[in-house]
Order: C-alpha cells, then structure tokens, then sequence
C-alpha cells in the first residue's frame, strides 16, 4: 500500500473515532476492510483530504452495503472554490473565467457533489457552511435554464438559493460524497 495511503487511513481512522456521533452504528475495521479493498476509492478520498474536505463517515447504504463518505469540514473545501458550477458555464464565460467548474473537478476526483437532500442530512449532523456555500447538484430543469443551485446554513437553518451557473465566489464552493 502507498505511503500516503497509510496515512490518509491513520487520518480517517481518527476523525471517525472523534466524530463517533455521525455515524453510531458503523465499525471502522468493516470501512477499513472496504477502503483496502477499493484503492480507486482511497485515491478519491485522498483528494477530498488535500483540498480541505475532511472526509468522514456518515452513514451506511442499506440498499448497496456501501459506507458513506462525505464532506465534513466546517466550511466548503478551501481547495475547490471559485468554481462556476459546471463545464457549459465555464465555456460560456467571455473573460474573467475561474480555473474551472465544480461538476468537472468532482467527476476527475471521483466523487458526485450532494445533491438537496443529501446536504440537508449532512446539515443534521453539524452546523456547516455557516459563512461559506456550496454548489448543489442541480436538477436538469434548472440547469437547462441556465441556473444552478446552492446551500448554506444561516440563523441555524438549511437555504437553498439560485445563481447563474457562470458565478464563480471566492467563498462559494462544493461538497463531495463517495461510497465505499
């Protein structure tokens, strides 16, 4: 196994141990068994470390057997903002174009940024984004409009907005989740 995946499982391992309360029912040896198993997944989860994503276990899929990593630092990843929301955003901006989208670098990093329901139940777990946003995976019918969505937490509720898919803010980023 890769030195940096020694330490990156050491990592994992002790957010995990301290943040016992996102995930009561999950063994780590049973996640550690899959993630040894999955070095695709360990590279993925590699790069959500590196860009500040400080990812953690959040669940268990009962359909697919599959654990649930997910974004859990405080604030968006520091290492993917200033994004436009997708490629077909990028593309459209005439100047000033951000280093690239969020939908591009969550699909070269191999994981799918949340969608609604799934920044919603990670907002259930802690208060996140209290002074950052992240992209949200936008439905079709939005997106065809040009739109795209996002999420923050304010007064100590979950808010959804709308943006032209060209935005691009120094504090607005997004949320990655990867099961394993």
């Amino acid at each position: 196994m890769k030195p940096e995946f020694e330490q990156l499982l050491k990592t994992l391992k002790e957010r995990f141990l301290k943040n016992m309360i996102r995930q009561p029912e999950v063994i780590w040896e049973l996640v550690e068994q899959k993630l040894v198993e999955h070095p695709n997944k360990l590279e993925s989860l590699l790069q959500m470390e590196q860009t500040g994503g400080e990812p953690d276990v959040i669940g268990k899929d009962p359909t697919t057997d599959e654990y649930i990593f997910c974004d859990c630092s405080f604030e968006t990843p520091k290492g993917r903002v200033s994004l436009c929301y997708d490629q077909l955003a990028w593309n459209k901006r005439k100047e000033n174009k951000p280093s690239g989208s969020a939908m591009e670098m969550a699909q070269s990093m191999g994981i799918e940024i949340l969608n609604e329901e799934q920044y919603v139940t990670l907002q259930k777990l802690g208060p996140f984004d209290l002074k950052t946003s992240s992209w949200i995976n936008t439905p079709k019918e939005i997106r065809d409009l040009g739109g795209a969505i996002f999420g923050d937490c304010r007064f100590g509720r979950v808010f959804f907005y709308h943006n032209t898919a060209e935005s691009y803010y120094s504090v607005r980023g997004f949320r990655g989740i990867l099961k394993v």
